[in-house]
């Protein structure tokens, strides 16, 4: 027997999901949490921290209405992973600090929809053209906050 997306179903007919005893599916409030992407295929959810040394991937989304809502006058650094910068609703700019002396800041314009992925150890920021929602994931592991001091 199978859904109607084509999936089997298990011999009693029960959806995966049902076949998961003591596990309750619930909405989370995704505005208010991480989300955590563990080894082995667990997910977790939390309330939203700064811990930067958890285990697994986060993933974050958020609603911005101001630059300070997304502390653009600071840099940020993921030394452990990619992360992937989302714009869900709006239009935001991601900026990428200069790798050297004389260059100048890198801007990205992402607009509803668009994903950017910034590399590894790569210094950046977002400022917003309009209030946004934008959705973040990446390793949090050690990740750093520095003062732009920049004009």
């Amino acid at each position: 027997m199978a859904d109607r997306l084509g999936r089997p179903r298990p011999a009693d007919g029960r959806s995966p999901q049902e076949g998961r005893p003591g596990l309750a599916v619930i909405p989370i409030d995704l505005f208010a949490s991480s989300i955590r992407l563990q080894q082995g295929g667990r997910i977790r959810a939390d309330r939203r921290t700064a811990d930067v040394d958890q285990d697994g991937w986060r993933l974050r989304a958020f609603h911005a209405k101001t630059d300070a809502d997304v502390h653009a006058g600071h840099w940020e650094v993921h030394p452990e992973a990619e992360e992937v910068v989302s714009c869900l609703i709006g239009k935001i700019r991601l900026y990428l600090r200069p790798e050297r002396p004389g260059q100048e800041e890198e801007e990205i314009s992402l607009m509803a929809g668009t994903v950017a992925i910034v590399p590894r150890g790569r210094w950046h920021r977002i400022e917003l053209d309009t209030p946004s929602t934008i959705m973040a994931v990446t390793l949090p592991r050690g990740s750093r906050l520095e003062e732009r001091t920049e004009t």
